[in-house]
This record gives structure tokens, C-alpha cells and sequence, in this order.
């Protein structure tokens, strides 16, 4: 590769290297599949897909070869997996909507009569099978489209010359590829289904190329895979802790007595609480979501044209 060429795929991984070990941090500081954590997971992929555009045209690889198909194939895949992951979120709204439904209907009620707490013990028996119902299917959907996709980590090292053709490009792409894999894996155990049959594992790779980040994305991806070891549904922290503020208040119903209505407000507060902060983080991922599929398009728009006008 000439000099130019190296400087712009250094600089590149340099900035991959910096987003990964960032990323790490969050988790480490979250300790938990948090809405924070995934929406920094996808403002990364994001980020990185838009410099990967622009080092193209640094790079100004030549019209009508191969790089253009193979970037082409890869954007291909974060566009469908990332309609998968938009398909997991989305089903969570009518959960959160009953759950605020319920919630917020007991808000008038100045005393908590045995009557009125079997009334929400029902309704929480409601909201326990939504969530039981969202998991199974985002368990099919999972099932049913994990296979179409080629998220593999630490795929068989390519030989130097290939990894440096197109300057160097095929070597971005080959490290992105594992990259990108271990963000979409992050993304869909959160937010859609996580099977100990598709663990994130896997310690192979290139670390010929791009050696740095290589490292940072196994470190990031052996933190998380011991976080949510052996674990499976919908690792996402705030569907949990809604599904455990559920139990808590029905716990105090069931077993309160008068002495407990100020207990009983205040689980009820903390169940508002968690499904509007699951609300909030829902629709704020669907957007993020939602502007990186306009950013695929454009991405793939301007390198063929691009390659149309050199």
C-alpha cells in the first residue's frame, strides 16, 4: 500500500479502536444490557459505517472491482439484521402500554381496598403473560432468522496479500466484519432473544490486520458474553426490571395488610417509573434505528455513484 493509503486505514482502525474500548467502559460502568449501553452499541455502528464510506473515497480504489460488491454484501446484512432488531423492539410497545395503562389507573384511588388489589393483581397477571408472549416471539423470530444471517467472529484468516488488496480495503472489511458481528449480536441478545445456543463467543481473528482493535473487540465481546452466560430471553436491564417491579408490587398485595398502602404506593411508583423509562428508551432506539437505515442507503447510493462518476 502506498503511504496515503496506510495513514487513512491506520487512522480508521485508530478510531474503531477508540470506539470499542469506549464502549467497553459503558458496559463496565452499566455492568447490564442497559438501554444506554445498546444505544451507544448503535450509534457506534453507525459512526463506524459512515467512516467506512468515507474511507473510501480517501482511498480511491479503483471503478468497477470487487470492493464495491463486497461492501455492498456487508451493508446487505446490517441492514436486514437491523430490521430484525427493530422488529424485537417494536413488539415491546404494547407491553409497556398496558403496564402504564395499568399503573396509571391506580393513581386516583385514595385507599387500596381488598377489592382494588385483586383488580391489580389481575391486571399484573395480564402484563406477566404480554411479557411471557413478547419473549416467544421474538424467540421464533430469532429461530426463525438467525440463519440467514453470517454473524460469525474470528472467521479463517485471509493470506496477507488478499488482506491488503484494494489498498488495504479488504482488510478494513474483513476486521469490520467481525466488528460489526459482535455489535449486532449485542444488539439482538438485548433487545430480541438471547440463546445460549448462539452464544457471543469465539477468540479467533485477524490480528495481522488491524491488531488493536482486533484486541478490543475480543475483550468487549469475552466481557459481555460472561455477563449474560447461560442466560436466555430478553436481556435488555429495563424490560427485566419492570418484569421484577411487577413482582414486587404483587408480592405486597397479595401479602400486605392495611399498614401497607404507603408500601404499596410507593412499588407502584417505581413500576411507573420503570415502564416510562422503558418507554422512553424503546422510542429512542426505533429512531436511532430508523436514521441508520436511511444512512445504509445513502452510504450505498453514494459509492455507486461514486464509482458511476469516476
Amino acid at each position: 500500500m502506498d503511504p496515503s493509503s496506510v495513514n487513512s486505514v491506520n487512522s480508521f482502525c485508530d478510531f474503531v479502536t477508540h470506539g470499542i474500548d469506549e464502549l467497553e467502559r459503558v458496559f463496565v460502568l452499566n455492568n447490564s444490557m442497559s438501554i444506554h449501553f445498546l444505544q451507544r452499541v448503535i450509534a457506534l455502528l453507525r459512526s463506524f459505517h459512515s467512516q467506512l464510506v468515507l474511507l473510501v473515497q480517501k482511498l480511491r480504489l479503483p471503478v468497477g472491482e470487487k470492493w464495491l460488491d463486497e461492501y455492498m454484501d456487508e451493508s446487505s446484512k446490517l441492514w436486514d439484521v437491523c430490521h430484525v432488531i427493530k422488529a424485537g423492539v417494536s413488539s415491546m410497545e404494547n407491553y409497556y402500554a398496558n403496564g402504564l395503562t395499568m399503573s396509571s389507573s391506580l393513581d386516583g384511588n385514595r385507599r387500596f381496598s381488598s377489592q382494588i388489589c385483586r383488580q391489580v393483581i389481575r391486571a399484573i397477571s395480564g402484563c406477566r403473560m404480554r411479557a411471557m408472549e413478547l419473549e416467544r416471539e421474538n424467540k421464533r423470530l430469532i429461530q426463525r432468522r438467525i440463519g440467514d444471517f453470517s454473524l460469525k467472529f474470528g472467521e479463517k484468516t485471509m493470506v496477507l496479500s488478499k488482506l491488503n488488496a484494494f489498498r488495504g480495503f479488504r482488510g478494513v472489511l474483513y476486521a469490520m466484519r467481525n466488528v460489526s458481528s459482535l455489535l449486532m449480536m449485542i444488539l439482538l441478545q438485548g433487545l430480541v432473544w438471547s440463546d445460549p445456543n448462539f452464544p457471543i463467543t469465539g477468540d479467533e481473528g485477524c490480528l495481522y490486520f488491524g491488531s488493536e482493535f482486533m484486541i478490543s473487540t475480543r475483550r468487549l465481546r469475552r466481557r459481555v458474553a460472561t455477563e449474560i452466560s447461560g442466560q436466555s430471553g430478553i436481556m435488555l436491564y429495563e424490560f427485566r426490571r419492570s418484569r421484577e417491579a411487577m413482582e414486587e408490587l404483587r408480592e405486597v398485595l397479595e401479602h400486605g395488610n392495611v399498614d401497607t398502602e404507603s408500601v404499596i404506593r410507593g412499588r407502584l411508583e417505581e413500576l411507573k417509573s420503570c415502564f416510562g423509562v422503558l418507554r422512553s428508551g424503546v422510542e429512542n432506539l426505533i429512531v436511532e434505528i430508523d436514521d441508520f437505515f436511511d444512512e445504509i442507503v445513502d452510504g450505498r447510493k453514494m459509492l455507486a455513484d461514486f464509482c458511476t462518476h469516476r
